[in-house]
């Protein structure tokens, strides 16, 4: 009895030494592979076009969160906590899209809701080129080939290790990024990095955040600073998006005081000049739900308010699986402008069929 003992004893022991070597291996696996893209990047414009902007001339942006073509309306996120006006906390189920198949429908989805708007400018967020969560599906190379006559430019801000959490469906490794379009010439193209949580499991979890400037050529001879931007999600009390603020303001302040024209737009995560409860919903406003409004910008940049903005939000919380007027939802996509543009925003009611985000067109001229 007591050989038999210390052999289960021996057993059990070697079993619990062999996993904590498989979990230090994959800290240091994970650790390793860790690093944060270089700064003030300089990016490769591809398919460069040849027309310059004019002032006085009407021109259109979109601006798309597409989601990795995993948010439909029956899917939701597993980092994704809400709670229902009972009290009853809600958790987001899925890690990666619910199927290949499902995936390449959303994606799809997309590009022909991005080829029926047909602006001159598309800044498009969360664009996977190779990731476990949507099946290894290129959208970039998906998304060009259907805009092939669009100058194009690609920042990866989203560059994960194998994650194996949740366990029952780990996320696995993502390179995933912003996508830039445009029908006019591109002069330069950099991607610059915002400020991140460096905690040991934020860092992995959470993308490598920056946002893209490009510069277009105007016949008067400054410049349209565009700029493709996607902020923090989860931060806590929206400490880490204080500071990607306050870069941002920085570098629209410097370019409005040189005289360009400039132009933000894309995933503020935040709110947008907007009561934060200005859309009916069963859900309490969720707790990474920060506001942003005029009074935070630079002297001569301001939000632009689409006309429909209390008919159509441009988000809802993924939680839950979407039903119309449960889910909370808000307006977090959008544009800011410099006052020497002229411009007017509409959300686009696409009814969160292949996102969890609503595309915004801005319609615009420089002065």
């Amino acid at each position: 009895m007591r050989e038999v003992l210390k052999k289960f004893l021996i057993v059990v022991l070697s079993l619990f030494l062999l996993l904590v070597i498989l979990v230090c291996s994959y800290m240091v696996y994970i650790n390793n592979s860790y690093y944060r893209i270089e700064d003030d990047l300089s990016l490769e414009v591809i398919n460069n076009q040849k027309i310059i902007l004019e002032k006085d001339t009407e021109y259109s942006i979109l601006t798309y969160n597409i989601g990795f073509g995993a948010y439909d309306q029956q899917y939701s996120f597993f980092m994704d906590v809400g709670t229902m006006k009972d009290g009853t906390v809600m958790t987001g189920k899925s890690s990666r899209g619910m199927s290949q198949e499902n995936v390449l429908k959303n994606t799809k989805g997309s590009i022909h809701l991005i080829n029926e708007l047909a602006t001159d400018f598309i800044l498009l967020q969360e664009v996977d080129v190779k990731a476990t969560r949507s099946y290894q599906i290129n959208q970039k190379e998906m998304i060009e080939n259907s805009l092939s006559h669009y100058g194009r430019v690609f920042a990866l801000n989203f560059h994960a290790p194998y994650m194996l959490y949740p366990f029952y469906e780990p996320h696995g490794s993502v390179e995933s990024g912003l996508l830039t379009l445009s029908r006019y010439q591109i002069s330069s193209a950099k991607r610059m990095s915002y400020p991140v949580d460096n905690s040991f499991l934020a860092k992995f979890f959470d993308l490598d955040r920056c946002f893209v400037i490009t510069r277009y050529e105007v016949g008067n001879g400054k410049e349209l600073v565009l700029i493709n931007n996607h902020m923090s999600a989860y931060d806590k009390d929206g400490i880490i998006r204080a500071k990607q603020l306050e870069l941002l303001n920085t570098m629209m302040k410097q370019e409005y005081n040189q005289g360009n024209y400039v132009i933000v737009g894309g995933d503020f995560n935040h709110v947008l000049n907007i009561d934060e409860e200005a859309f009916s919903s069963e859900q309490l406003v969720p707790s990474w739900v920060n506001s942003l409004s005029d009074e935070e910008l630079p002297d001569g940049m301001k939000i632009v308010n689409a006309s429909n903005n209390l008919e159509v939000a441009t988000c809802r919380a993924s939680d839950i699986p979407y039903i119309k007027g449960v889910n909370y939802m808000t307006i977090l996509d959008g544009f800011i402008i410099s006052d020497n543009i002229v411009a007017n925003a509409e959300n686009i009611d696409a009814d969160f069929m292949y996102s969890d985000h609503n595309p915004v067109k801005l319609t615009f001229k420089l002065k």
